[in-house]
């Protein structure tokens, strides 16, 4: 974790637990000079101490894709080429589609 997201990561479970660093200090074993130092993003925390730190508030690190990875943004560059009056009109097809397909009845092989 890079230090700033790492200081915005604890910063942020610390004042939503209402804690001081000091606090945070006491109750996580930790040095208040390194959480201060974690949060200025002056140093770089080992995942361990920061899951630490963040586990003494209730909070947990997980690990997630970034936003926007692995989505194919071609039918979204698609739309946004649309006027919005074709837009509008591609939304009313598909809205009419939808209709028709959840008012049509089951089509089954038994007889």
């Amino acid at each position: 974790m890079e230090p700033m997201k790492a200081a915005r990561a604890l910063r942020w479970a610390r004042r939503r637990a209402g804690l001081s660093q000091r606090a945070l200090a006491e109750k996580s074993g930790m040095p208040q000079s390194t959480i201060g130092r974690i949060e200025a993003g002056t140093v770089d925390p080992r995942v361990a101490t920061l899951t630490g730190l963040l586990r003494a508030r209730g909070f947990d690190l997980e690990v997630e894709p970034l936003l926007g990875e692995g989505i194919d943004r071609s039918q979204i560059r698609e739309r946004l080429a649309l006027s919005p009056d074709q837009r509008l009109a591609r939304a009313t097809e598909g809205a009419r589609r939808l209709a028709a397909l959840r008012s049509a009845e089951r089509i089954t092989d038994e007889p």
